[in-house]
Formats: structure tokens, sequence, C-alpha cells
């Protein structure tokens, strides 16, 4: 081959270049568009599978809050039989029905201090009453021993507290109970509340009054 072909052939090669490059761009720029657009695609359903489980979510917390409420609801109390509990309602302790349970509901001022979970002579003489109308009506129930006080901080107090305190209060009933009137320990559950079930507003001394009491609450065996 002399120097003239040799030239041609060189120069034939250095215009194909430019060409072939172009056919490779083209190619990469068709193929990223591609990958884009399944991206993109990928991206679209990702969001409706994002909003379709938020939805669901959405959902679940609905019923489950509404369920919650009616694992919650309390049947409205009903004044029980004046005249079957008259020995304790004589004693300002107040009876109710609510639903198929009796609640026998204890005053604080009857039965402690302010602050205080030692009970007075007054409460232990309420005490004494409760435990014989548990004995006489319902001698094989179970016995739920309930603390309830009023929303005021603990202040004056060794116990730091609401919870601490009806806690406490409630324990002194029972020990009043189990080992003073004969009520059978294994009969008894206890519990405080503190200022979380509150039976009034707490907005006047009267209604807070009614919120720190001792709830006796009778689970009667089906």
């Amino acid at each position: 081959m002399n120097h003239t072909r040799l030239f041609q052939y060189a120069l034939a090669c250095l215009c194909l270049v430019p060409m072939f490059s172009s056919c490779v761009s083209t190619k990469t720029l068709k193929e990223r568009d591609k990958e884009i657009m399944a991206l993109r695609e990928q991206r679209t359903n990702l969001k409706k599978e994002l909003r379709a489980t938020l939805d669901e979510m959405g959902s679940l917390e609905v019923a489950l809050a509404e369920a919650s409420a009616r694992m919650n609801q309390v049947p409205e109390p009903m004044p029980a039989d004046p005249n079957r509990f008259d020995d304790i309602n004589k004693l300002g302790i107040d009876t109710m029905q609510r639903g198929s349970d009796l609640v026998i509901s204890i005053p604080s001022s009857i039965t402690f201090g302010s602050g205080q979970a030692a009970l007075t002579s007054q409460g232990k003489q309420a005490m004494m009453a409760v435990a014989q109308t548990l004995e006489r009506e319902y001698p094989s129930a179970e016995y739920w021993i309930e603390g309830h006080t009023d929303s005021d901080p603990i202040s004056k107090s060794k116990f730091g507290s609401n919870r601490e305190l009806s806690i406490a209060r409630a324990m002194a009933v029972l020990h009043y109970l189990v080992e003073n009137c004969g009520t059978p320990d294994a009969q008894c559950v206890v519990g405080g509340h503190g200022e979380y079930r509150p039976v009034a507003s707490n907005s006047s001394k009267s209604e807070k009054a009614r919120n720190r009491r001792v709830e006796i609450v009778v689970h009667r065996s089906s």
C-alpha cells in the first residue's frame, strides 16, 4: 500500500468516527431515557402504594379508637335499692348499680384525713358496716377496692402523687376489712386510679369532695 492509499484509508476512518460516536451516543441516550421512564413509573407506583397504606393505617386507627372507647365505656350508674343497703347508706356511704356490679362508694370525708391514708375511727365504723353488708349480700363475690382522688396536686403529704395516695388508701381499706372484719383476702383486688376516674368535674369544692373516695366494686360470679 503506497502512501497515497494509506492516507486515503486513514482519512476515511476519521470520517467514520463521528458517525460511530453519534450512533453510540444516541443509543446511550435512548437507554437512559428508558431507565428514567421506568424509574418514574416505579416512583408513581410506590406513591400509590404509600397512599393506600396510609389510608389503611388511618382506617385501622379509627377502628382501634372506636374499639378502645367501647372497651373503656362504663355503664351509667343507677341507684341501688335504698332499703336493701339502708344500714350503710345512713353512714354517708353511697350504693349504686353499674351494669351488673354493685358499687359501694365511701367518701374520704368519713374515712381519711386530708392527704392521709390511715382510717379514722368513723372510717373504721364504716368499714365494719360495709364488711357486714358484703358478707350478708355477696359472700362469694369478688371485691375490687379502688382508691380515687380529686385533681389537686399533692402538696403537704408524704405521698409523691395522687396515684400513690389512692393506692395507699385502698390498701388501708383492704387491711382493715381482712384483719379486723374477717373479709377473705383472696376475694379482694386492690387498685388506685388517682385523679383519672372522676365522678364530678373538679371545678368546685363540693365536686372535688365527690371525687375523693374509695369504691368497693362487687363483681358477682356469673
